[in-house]
């Protein structure tokens, strides 16, 4: 007989344990064998095993977190491989693999506990809920020797008191393990090495193994608290919320002007240098259960040792005040064993000395605070003035950043005298808080409120006059010295920024491209066309770029031949260049210009990588790949597209750079069929399919996520043993199927191909490396 985690009885003497009655199914699924109680035979309670080890590779899981982010939680759970079933305020439920389970307790920033439900009770008496977990087979999930622990939460029926639920599931199981091995497990409270969480609700108890063990907020680097401290997941919470992993990609910089024990810069360092947040921990709930796989929790550890290493080269200026001597002393403490000191930097200071941190370079970044809010440091009458002191720092001092301001108070917010452009509900244990967000630019602190009611939950306010215009100004400030100093000069002033003004702006030299997102149905015509009125008239007045040299586009969603189809017919190009190359665009004919600007971090590596190959580049569009690829010295080039327009745009974008000849070839073709009859090999292969395609040379449609598959496997077959396939499309929501090309190593790089002028729209497309393994 086998029971249900794959053991066989045999192995071991069965037990003779004086459970109540239970009919021989119910015996065989617990792996037991019942004797009769001399207290005669009574009805079990009904109970459902939720976990089987020989039969599941696939686990149900329920990850708890703080009231308020468990759509962050959601997002995380996604990114670990883990597949959310529902959402509560309580947590996300999810299925997933063991590993998933371990890159949640090891990677997750937000979440509380990682529970494993191994069985659910029908409980209607606390004799039922003895009986239920006495007849659980905890032998098969961790021995007699250790020490245990129960938590409890809800109420049903008779059992509303949490702590003696848990004291009747504790002796459960303390008797059921002595019973059976004359040994029971030792109860601590402290730190156990297995902790069973008991959810009572509606007649139901659900039994679960916490595989965190202990709260992972708890990371192990603070030990000095300081006054009323802010638990670290809600500290990530926050600054996720806040926008932090954005800014600090953009290499913007952080300021807490009240850090305490620096929990906030602390996590915001973590978080920018993708350290695993329970890195620092020792002590984790499944070490010590029978399910536990060694090898593969070794392995996620040195996977995240290595990323925090590499990451930790990143430098980012992250500032921690405090006016506190003594919390300063302990936030240099927590900084140490974390193994930050000397990458955050803290000290005290007032709040009336604040300002932007000198190494920053003048970039603006975001200014994060925790302030008192009468749970902490005073009552609300005593705070008004620090708020409104905080308002007054950040008008004049802190303009083009952002802020986020956590407070429990909401109309000491309103003292700051700056509107909020979002408000989130967050939770800090029982007290219902906001987290205000703020835009810091002029006309926030002097334009009166339109209205006197708080900005509902998720909306942005609504538009200023002169607010595009001064967001674009900031933005030639920042991105355009950027691309200045690295000799950029096509490239992306604005996208999207602000919700109002839904335009890109793309500059091409002494050119200007501006497409409008097309507007929802709910917005008015008329106040649409007056907000892209007013921001051309920004747009000629700020770049100083005459009206005749602006180009005016509206995107729509597109598919199939329209994507790349011809809207117009002047043709006239002009030409452009980067990094040493020229091209011809045309920003009038096509919904597209011909340069992919999102894509040039992507022609750079091409043409760091192709020198002396063999360059493949399929769909090739204007060939713009081919020219970095033979530019950069590749021996050999073949360009492929079907579209006889672009593949003449190829050819001359090559002449353009004196590069053409015999040794670079252009073939018109359709991909997949020119894919299954090539026999040459190729170094370098860059595969750069639209998402969706209906050309009418085509035999079949094409859709990158449905073919994608097909696409890869062709191109990787063309590939010299040490070749690189680089392979990238622009479907927002594609999913890589890895499993299906088991054959090759398929690694994700998109954030190194996204470059900082659309690092507003990191899913502008992705980008993977490709190669064949060993």
């Amino acid at each position: 007989m086998i029971n249900p985690l794959g053991r066989r009885n045999s192995d071991r003497a069965k037990a003779s344990v004086p459970f109540p009655s239970l009919d021989g199914q119910a015996q065989e699924c617990l792996g037991v064998e019942i004797a009769p109680s001399s207290r005669g035979f009574r009805s079990l309670p009904a109970v459902s095993l939720l976990y089987n080890r020989r039969m599941q590779d696939v686990l149900r899981l329920f990850a708890t977190c703080p009231k308020g982010v468990n759509d962050l939680l959601a997002a995380e759970v996604g990114a670990f491989g883990g597949s959310p079933t529902y959402e509560s305020a309580a947590g996300v439920a999810f299925t997933g693999t063991l590993e998933a389970a371990y890159r949640a307790c090891l990677w997750s920033r937000v979440a509380s506990r990682i529970l494993l439900p191994l069985a659910e009770l029908e409980v209607g008496s606390a004799d039922d809920l003895y009986e239920g977990g006495r007849a659980f087979p905890w032998e098969e999930h961790f021995s007699a020797g250790v020490t245990m622990a129960v938590d409890a939460s809800g109420r049903t029926g008779p059992l509303t008191h949490s702590h003696y639920a848990a004291l009747k599931v504790k002796d459960a199981v303390v008797d059921r393990l002595r019973d059976l091995t004359g040994r029971r497990p030792s109860v601590d409270l402290r730190r156990p090495d297995i902790r069973i969480n008991l959810r009572l609700n509606r007649g139901r108890g659900t039994l679960s193994l916490d595989l965190s063990g202990e709260s992972l907020h708890q990371r192990g680097y603070r030990l000095d608290r300081g006054e009323a401290p802010l638990k670290e997941n809600l500290a990530a919470a926050i600054l996720i919320r806040a926008g932090w992993p954005r800014v600090a990609a953009d290499g913007g910089p952080l300021v807490d002007p009240m850090c305490g024990s620096a929990t906030l810069p602390i996590e915001a360092a973590l978080m920018a240098a993708d350290v695993a947040p329970a890195i620092f921990r020792t002590h984790f709930g499944f070490l010590n259960w029978k399910g536990h796989d060694g090898r593969l929790w070794e392995r996620l550890q040195e996977e995240a040792r290595s990323r925090g290493q590499e990451g930790m080269e990143r430098r980012r200026v992250i500032v921690g005040y405090d006016s506190d001597r003594r919390a300063v002393r302990g936030a240099l403490a927590n900084l140490a064993r974390a193994g930050l000191a000397g990458r955050v930097h803290v000290e005290r200071r007032d709040l009336s000395s604040l300002s932007p941190p000198e190494g920053a370079g003048g970039r603006p970044g975001l200014l994060v605070a925790n302030p008192p809010y009468g749970e902490r440091l005073g009552r609300a009458d005593e705070l008004r003035g620090v708020y409104a002191e905080l308002g007054d720092v950040l008008r004049t001092r802190f303009q083009g950043w952002r802020a986020a301001v956590f407070t429990g108070d909401p109309d000491l917010g309103k003292a700051m005298g700056i509107r909020a452009v979002k408000i989130n509900n967050l939770y800090n244990g029982p007290i219902r808080c906001r987290l205000l967000h703020f835009d810091v630019r002029e006309e926030h602190g002097i334009v009166p409120r339109r209205h006197e009611g708080p900005v509902s939950e998720g909306t942005a306010a609504a538009p200023i006059p002169g607010m595009f215009a001064n967001r674009l100004r900031k933005n030639i400030r920042t991105i355009g010295r950027w691309a200045k100093r690295n000799g950029i000069e096509c490239y992306r002033v604005y996208d999207g920024d602000i919700p109002e003004y839904n335009l890109s702006v793309d500059i091409y030299g002494s050119w200007i491209q501006v497409a409008e997102y097309e507007a929802p149905a709910r917005v008015q015509e008329n106040k649409a066309a007056a907000r892209v009125k007013e921001a051309l008239e920004a747009i000629s007045d700020v770049l100083a770029v005459p009206g005749e040299r602006i180009v005016f586009k509206v995107r729509r969603r597109q598919r199939g031949v329209d994507q790349y189809g011809k809207h117009g017919d002047s043709g006239h190009f002009i030409e452009v260049g980067e990094a040493g190359f020229r091209f011809l665009v045309n920003l009038t004919d096509y919904l597209d210009t011909g340069l992919f600007l999102d894509h040039r971090p992507t022609r750079a590596m091409i043409g760091s990588l192709a020198k002396g190959r063999r360059f493949l580049n399929l769909f090739c569009y204007t060939g713009t790949a081919t020219v970095f690829a033979a530019g950069a010295g590749a021996r050999f080039t073949t360009s492929v597209d079907l579209s006889r327009t672009y593949l003449d745009w190829a050819r001359r974008n090559m002449d353009l750079n004196s590069l053409a000849g015999p040794a670079h070839r252009f073939v018109r073709a359709d991909c997949l069929r020119w894919l299954e009859k090539e026999r040459g090999r190729y170094g370098l292969i860059f595969l750069d399919p639209p998402t969706f395609s209906a050309s009418k040379g085509m035999v079949e449609t094409l859709d990158v996520q449905r073919d994608h598959v097909r696409l890869v496997t062709a191109a990787a077959r063309l590939l010299d043993e040490d070749g690189t396939l680089l392979f990238s499309n622009n479907r927002r929501d594609f999913k890589m199927d890895r499993d299906s090309l088991a054959g090759l190593h398929v690694e994700d790089i998109t954030g190194d191909t996204v470059p900082r002028d659309f690092a507003r729209n990191p899913r502008v497309h992705n980008c993977w490396r490709i190669t064949r393994k060993d």
